[in-house]
Parts: C-alpha cells; sequence; structure tokens
C-alpha cells in the first residue's frame, strides 16, 4: 500500500544580492573615465563618474562611496587638495591615479591620506586588483584585535580604527595596518623595509623607504592630539622604527 507524501517544506525564499559597491572615478579624461567605469562594471562595481574636484566631497557625503579613484590633475581642483578635504571628515579609501610619476608627488599624496598611488598609463586590471585590496582591508574582513586597557590603545578592525583611551585617532587605512604593526610588537624595532612591505601592497620598486617617515610623522601627530606625554613611536637611527607602550 502507498504510503501518504510528507507535506514538503517550505522554500526558502531567495535571498536578494547584495548592492553593488559605489566607486568614484574622479577624471577629467572621458576616455579614461570611461575605460576604467566599465572595467568597474564588469567586476562588479557600481562606477559614478565625476570630472571635478569640488563635486568629490558633497558626493562622498551623498553616497557614502566604498572607494575613490582620485586623478591628482583636474581642470578646477588639485587633486591633493581634494583628498585633504576628503581626510577632514571620512576615512573613505583613497587611490591616486595620475601622470605624475616624480617621488615627490608620490610622497605627497601619500601625505595628504591617500592609501595607494598608481601612475599612468596603467590597465585597468591592475587598478582594479589594487582596489580590491584596499577593500578587503576597509571592510575589515581579519579578526578583531584589541590591546589591554591599561595600554591605552584599542584596535577596532572591522572598524578600521585605532582608539587612544575611547577617542578615535582618525587613521588613513595606511596609517591604521602601520600603527597595528608597531603596536602588536611592542619593544621591537622594525625595519622601513619591512613596514613598507607591510603596509603597502603592490608593486614597490619605485617607492622608497621615505614613505615610512612620512606616514610616521602624520601618525605620531594624530596620536599627540590626544596623548599629550608623546606617540610613542621611537626612532631607531638608520633601521626604523619601535613603539614603547606605557609601563
Amino acid at each position: 500500500m502507498s504510503q501518504p507524501l510528507a507535506p514538503s517544506a517550505p522554500a526558502l525564499a531567495p535571498q536578494p544580492p547584495a548592492p553593488p559597491r559605489t566607486v568614484l572615478v574622479v577624471e577629467d579624461d572621458f576616455k579614461i573615465a570611461d575605460m576604467l567605469s566599465n572595467y568597474l562594471g564588469a567586476q562588479g562595481f557600481r562606477a559614478v563618474w565625476l570630472s571635478e574636484g569640488r563635486q568629490v566631497c558633497p558626493c562622498v557625503r551623498e553616497l557614502q562611496p566604498s572607494a575613490v579613484l582620485l586623478d591628482l590633475t583636474l581642470p578646477d581642483q588639485d587633486g591633493l587638495l581634494v583628498c585633504r578635504e576628503l581626510r577632514a571628515f571620512s576615512d573613505v579609501p583613497v587611490m591616486m591615479v595620475t601622470a605624475r610619476v616624480d617621488e615627490i608627488d608620490r610622497l605627497e599624496g601619500l601625505e595628504t591620506g591617500a592609501d595607494d598611488y598608481v601612475c599612468k598609463p596603467f590597465s585597468p586590471r591592475e587598478v582594479v586588483a589594487r582596489l580590491n585590496a584596499l577593500l578587503r582591508r576597509a571592510e575589515g574582513r581579519l579578526a578583531q584585535a584589541a590591546w589591554p586597557p591599561e595600554q591605552g590603545f584599542v584596535v577596532d578592525e572591522p572598524a578600521l580604527q585605532v582608539r587612544w583611551q575611547r577617542q578615535p585617532l582618525g587613521l588613513t587605512a595606511v596609517e591604521f595596518r602601520l600603527l597595528r604593526l608597531l603596536l602588536a610588537r611592542p619593544g621591537q624595532v622594525l625595519e622601513r623595509s619591512r613596514l613598507l612591505d607591510e603596509v603597502h601592497e603592490g608593486d614597490l620598486r619605485d617607492v622608497s623607504d621615505r614613505v615610512i617617515d612620512s606616514h610616521i610623522k602624520n601618525l605620531r601627530k594624530k596620536i599627540e592630539r590626544l596623548r599629550p606625554e608623546g606617540s610613542g613611536i621611537v626612532s631607531v637611527y638608520g633601521v626604523g622604527y619601535r613603539m614603547e607602550l606605557p609601563g
């Protein structure tokens, strides 16, 4: 005798796909902007093209993009100034895309708070690979870690931020990785070349160790705004830096 069929389990409602991440492409050259936007779209991003620097900050406030690809040479406003204005209110990952190839230009770009730097001519594949690396860090895919409260520093991986006595330092992504590395090895001298390898990704053959000095300078200033007794970051002449924690 046939058995009655058991009622089937209700089908689970399909989950809606995650919305595409928005990337601002700030570029006055239509051909380059169109190439980047099309490639980003093919890789699952939503590209928003801006041709003028003055449009960037209002657009970042409104759209809350996942990243900004920022040309340095814009018709109305220098990209360095745009980056400084962004860093006054946002930690959005910024990748500078420019024809300026001199080391001083790269240093100046990184000192204003950019997280990466790509020189023209470039391949859109390289740009997207670097962009994905920035987003992996910014989205906090590493496990959360914290230092003992008595040391004063707390590292919040998902927020990509470090706090001193509960106050955020307002770090860029590069500064965050640099301070996290120093805090993880208190008292240990870390060479500039190692710090450079750890905090920057991609081809660094044309980037000197002086980049780390620039990041350390900015990092000290941000810590000392909240910790008047000093940043705790000690220079070891000719070698690198170490972190001296209280106690």
